[in-house]
């Protein structure tokens, strides 16, 4: 007998991102609201510039699950924009470093405000214990199909 007791969809749909693109749609809204020209993507890439500075491409395409054309893209919009800049590694000169700007860091505070504000209005109502169930419970889909 199978595991999953869920409806044809139904389970696929959750764990490939249902609450997942509403809060990116939410939070896209919010940032719009804010006057905050930065889409999630770019965000998301920021957030780990944030708490590490000077990433590759590649390490940022690894923590953000993305393939390398799709960096390539936001980081080829978020230069336009003066939040990063990209500079060859002094040791390997095929290999990118890419650094926030001030534009960027003066973003931070603001920006994961509004996206705390936005997951904490996604969570209303969710207890504690519920959320650790999920977080183990995906968890191990991940880790069983990696």
């Amino acid at each position: 007998m199978p595991i999953n007791q869920f409806k044809r969809g139904e389970l696929y749909s959750v764990i490939t991102g249902m609450a997942s693109t509403a809060i990116a749609r939410r939070l896209q809204k919010n940032f719009r609201q804010a006057g905050i020209e930065l889409t999630v993507e770019q965000w998301s890439i920021l957030v780990h510039l944030w708490k590490e500075d000077g990433l590759s491409q590649q390490e940022l395409c690894n923590r953000t699950y993305r393939d390398k054309p799709s960096v390539t893209r936001l980081l080829d919009n978020m230069e336009k924009q003066g939040l990063v800049v990209r500079k060859s590694s002094k040791t390997d000169r095929r290999i990118n470093l890419v650094q926030v700007t001030a534009v960027a860091l003066a973003l931070k505070e603001q920006t994961t405000l509004i996206a705390n504000d936005t997951l904490n209005d996604g969570l209303e109502g969710v207890s504690k214990d519920e959320i650790e169930v999920v977080k183990k419970v995906l968890q191990q889909v991940y880790d069983n199909l990696k």
